[in-house]
Formats: C-alpha cells, sequence, structure tokens
C-alpha cells in the first residue's frame, strides 16, 4: 500500500526540484518538474484530479510521462515514488560534519535569481527561504558590467527593488511575518577597486556582497591594491568568493587569483568587512589557508550559499561544515545574528 501524501501535485514537484538541485543533478531534470508544476498551477485542484481521473493529465503542454506520475499520485493522496526516493537519496544532511553551525544560521547574504543569472524567479527564492526556516534571505544579483550574466544596470536594479518590496508584503499578508527578502547586489569590484553601481543606488540597499569577476590573472600587488580598496569602501560588507577558484564543475577549474592576503583580510577588519565563505561545492572560497588566516586575523565571515536556484540555498551545509572545522566562533559570522543585528551592522 502507498505512503500516504497530503502536499498536493504541485508541492510535490516543487520538492522534486529542490531536491535534484540540492544533489547537482543535471538541470534539464529540474526543469521539467518546474515545468510541470507551472503547467498545472493556473489549473486548480480540482480539474488536476479531475484529468488524472480522466487519464488526460498528460494532454497539458509541459506535463510528460515521469510528471504525470507524480502528479497522478500526489492528487490520489500517494506519496509519490520518484519523490520518496529523493528524499532518501538527497534529503538528508548534505555533510557529515557542521550541522550544529548550520543550524544557527538565520540567512544567507548571497543568492541570484533569473533578474541575472539564476534560474529561477525571486518569489520562488524567498519561498524556498522561508520553507527553509530562514528569518532573512539577501538578494544579489548581479551588476551591469557583468553582462554575460546579464547584470542588472541602475535602472533595472531600481525596478528590482519595488518588486522586493511587493513580495514582502504579498508574503506578510500570508502571515509570514518572520521571514524578510532584502534588498541587495553582488557589485563588480572594478579594475581600480571602485564598484560597479551608483552610490545612490548602492545606498537603497540592505546589504552589497563585492566580488572581483575580471581580470583574475591581475598582478598580485594590483589585485591587493584593488580588493583592499574595495573592502575599505564603506557600503561594502561582504568580500565574496576572494580568490575566484573553481575546483571542478561544469565550467572547468581556475586558479585562484594572486593577493597578499594578510593585508586584505586586515583591512576586512579595520572596516568590519565580512569574509565570505562561499558554499558552493565548486568554489570551496576562500581555500584552508586562507580561511584561517582570516580566522587569526579576527575577520567577520557570512557563510553564504551563492545560490542560482532554489534547491542550491541549502548549500549552506558545506560553508558550515568548513567554519566549524576551522573553529570560528559562531557570533563572528554575522549571518547568525538576528536581522536587526545584521541590519545595523551592515548600515552603521
Amino acid at each position: 500500500m502507498a505512503e500516504a501524501y497530503d502536499g498536493g501535485p504541485i508541492a510535490a514537484l516543487r520538492r522534486i526540484g529542490f531536491l535534484l538541485e540540492r544533489g547537482r543533478e543535471e538541470t534539464y531534470k529540474v526543469r521539467a518538474y518546474r515545468n510541470a508544476a507551472a503547467a498545472i498551477l493556473p489549473l486548480g485542484e480540482d480539474e488536476v484530479r479531475a484529468r488524472v481521473e480522466a487519464g488526460t493529465i498528460t494532454e497539458i503542454p509541459g506535463v510528460g510521462a515521469s510528471t504525470a506520475k507524480v502528479i497522478s499520485a500526489a492528487a490520489r493522496g500517494e506519496l509519490p515514488e520518484r519523490l520518496a526516493a529523493l528524499e532518501a537519496e538527497h534529503g538528508g544532511p548534505l555533510t557529515a560534519g557542521g550541522e550544529e553551525l548550520w543550524n544557527q544560521l538565520r540567512g544567507d547574504l548571497h543568492s541570484h535569481s533569473d533578474w541575472s543569472d539564476g534560474g529561477s524567479p525571486i518569489e520562488e527564492m524567498a519561498f524556498t527561504a522561508m520553507e527553509l526556516g530562514h528569518e532573512y534571505q539577501v538578494l544579489t544579483d548581479h551588476s551591469p558590467r557583468l553582462t554575460v550574466a546579464n547584470g542588472l544596470s541602475a535602472e533595472r536594479l531600481r525596478k528590482q527593488l519595488t518588486v522586493v518590496d511587493a513580495v514582502n508584503e504579498h508574503l506578510s499578508s500570508r502571515g509570514s511575518g518572520t521571514f524578510t527578502l532584502l534588498k541587495g547586489i553582488e557589485v563588480d569590484i572594478l579594475d581600480d577597486g571602485s564598484l560597479d553601481q551608483t552610490d545612490e543606488m548602492l545606498d537603497r540597499l540592505d546589504v552589497r556582497v563585492a566580488s572581483v569577476h575580471s581580470k583574475l590573472k591581475m598582478d598580485k600587488p594590483d589585485m591587493t591594491k584593488r580588493m583592499v580598496a574595495a573592502v575599505r569602501n564603506p557600503r561594502v560588507n561582504v568580500l565574496g568568493h576572494c580568490t575566484g577558484r573553481m575546483v571542478m564543475g561544469a565550467r572547468g577549474t581556475r586558479q585562484q587569483s594572486q593577493f597578499d592576503a594578510k593585508a586584505v583580510f586586515t583591512a576586512c577588519v579595520e572596516s568590519k568587512t565580512a569574509v565570505e565563505i562561499n558554499s558552493r561545492p565548486e568554489r570551496r572560497d576562500p581555500p584552508t589557508d586562507l580561511l584561517e588566516l582570516a580566522r587569526d586575523l579576527g575577520c567577520l565571515f557570512s557563510i553564504d550559499s551563492d545560490a542560482h536556484a532554489p534547491g542550491q540555498l541549502d548549500f549552506l551545509w558545506y560553508g558550515a561544515e568548513r567554519a566549524e572545522a576551522a573553529g570560528i566562533d559562531p557570533d563572528r559570522i554575522v549571518n547568525t545574528w538576528p536581522r536587526e543585528r545584521l541590519l545595523a551592522w551592515a548600515n552603521s
């Protein structure tokens, strides 16, 4: 006898997509389930159930044989086999360590939506963060110079801020007052250390992550000067993926940038700029030796997912494991702080 399930077809499809992303499965597999969820969303539960009973659910564009099985089982109140299998495979802790620290994280300061190079709408990212129990999530789409990632001009960013307001208003109307989507940016650090967005727009944001995305092979003295200038900027809160390295993944590997880490991290301490522990498995940035150096120099840290899809929001597990292994005091990790304390630090 099939196990009972009361989540409904859309919840089942969304959860499968989340688990596939969490398990770093191929994107095309995820897309099939998200597309099916979007296809049946306008129909309503009664029509979906009627189509299941009539055997016509696959006539809906976007619903294939595999997704139809999930929809049919969930509509009958049964746990879909595909969902059960994925829960067993990808539903548990992602790491062997770090669970105690992971439980202390209240949010995530680095995530992307389909406004830049993410794959999902702002609302989907926010809903997933809320479902994960986050108190806050910072939306940090790219800045304009990163054209390959569809970076946001000042005008597009201005429009995005109104969408964030609308999402928060919608969540509040649903009684979700414990969660807030915060306004942010992953702003490019330009060659001279200046920032790739206007001061006026940066001042309108809650949190600002600054990252190097270009000329990663810049000479060590010039890269050091560039990064020190950025982290000393009073508008910068977090230094993102500081070395820019890639240790694995579809994009291949990439050597880390060369800079005087002691000088950069000392500037971070003096400016109260947090060093990001980027949780993406293909980055593991900063490397362990630099993570320990930043720890010893007294840096603040932010454990961030750098999520480009909903399931990747749970990559915080990987960063928590590394931070815990390095013996970093949780109170030095800014996203263990309550929202009010975080915002006071970010805008002091």
